[in-house]
């Protein structure tokens, strides 16, 4: 029988939301959790995780263990996580004695798995307020389509996300990459060089860019930096996150969820979507036989 004192605090995976399809139509929408979840390792800040909540004692563990942070699971005497201040205490008999030198080397990862983030930038509340200007369906449906021709590294290898940064309908600058969070990385710094006078001559309109588009799921972290950078737009063609969309709602971030063909799910809390090209119903299509029994 192990001494370990340990927390059971496991959290629902999933919870629902009111989204507006493209027909309009206000429905509930399952999405996934994400919850930050900041690891004390005797009492010392180590990081900050984004994760559902289902198994946060067995993340934490993992995590400590995979970084090197524990070596062995007898030392461990304590666990508990508490969701009220979304941290999870660790208390050991040992710690590696080179502990400052690993925390002081971090080797960033694409972002898909991991899911780490440091926990002060989700405090955030020096940003400029964001313009709240309306998204024409039609707009939206026409960027979709332009984007089409630029994910050139995706057809023919996969395994990458794509980001673009958007002037309405027109294609400013895209950027594929293995990582999403890499993707729109490397957007916001050519944003910057462009700024500088140093960026290519393709850039210089991204500073114009009211439109963020990416691949990857709609977390935290994506609304946070796409907020940083001033845009007030972000669609995917992927779902979203709890916490994406609290954020979303606290920076004025318009969020546009499984953007594909014609079909989206939007979290309009400021009525700013503009529903001017809604697709005649499809036999078959739920939602559209919904709007069509309305109309």
């Amino acid at each position: 029988m192990s001494n370990v004192v340990l927390s059971r605090a496991r959290m629902p995976t999933t919870l629902e939301i009111a989204v507006i399809d493209e027909y309009g139509q206000h429905r509930q929408q399952a999405i996934a959790a994400e919850r930050a979840l900041t690891v004390y390792l005797n009492r010392q800040e180590i990081v900050t995780l984004m994760t559902l909540g289902a198994e946060p004692e067995a993340l934490v563990l993992g995590y400590l263990r995979n970084q090197g942070l524990l070596v062995r699971v007898e030392d461990v005497e304590a666990l508990q996580v508490d969701w009220d201040v979304e941290a999870a205490a660790v208390v050991t008999r040992a710690l590696p004695e080179d502990l400052d030198a690993r925390l002081a080397q971090r080797t960033v990862t694409t972002g898909c798995g991991q899911g780490t983030v440091f926990g002060r930038l989700l405090d955030a509340t020096d940003l400029q307020p964001l313009p709240r200007a309306p998204l024409s369906q039609a707009v939206l449906y026409r960027m979709l389509d332009n984007l089409g021709q630029f994910n050139e590294t995706y057809r023919n290898a996969g395994a990458v996300h794509g980001c673009a940064l958007c002037r309405q309908d027109r294609v400013l600058g895209f950027v594929e990459d293995v990582g999403r969070h890499n993707a729109v990385d490397t957007l916001a710094g050519r944003q910057w060089l462009a700024a500088l006078g140093e960026g290519a001559p393709e850039d210089a309109e991204l500073a114009s860019a009211d439109i963020f588009y990416t691949t990857g799921r709609l977390t935290s972290e994506m609304v946070l930096k796409v907020a940083q950078m001033g845009i007030s737009v972000l669609v995917s063609r992927s779902g979203m996150t709890q916490k994406g969309v609290e954020l979303a709602q606290r920076f004025g971030v318009l969020l546009v969820a499984r953007a594909k063909g014609r079909h989206f799910q939007v979290v309009d809390q400021q009525a700013r979507l503009v529903l001017d090209a809604m697709p005649a119903p499809r036999p078959g299509d739920k939602a559209a036989f919904r709007h069509k029994d309305s109309s």
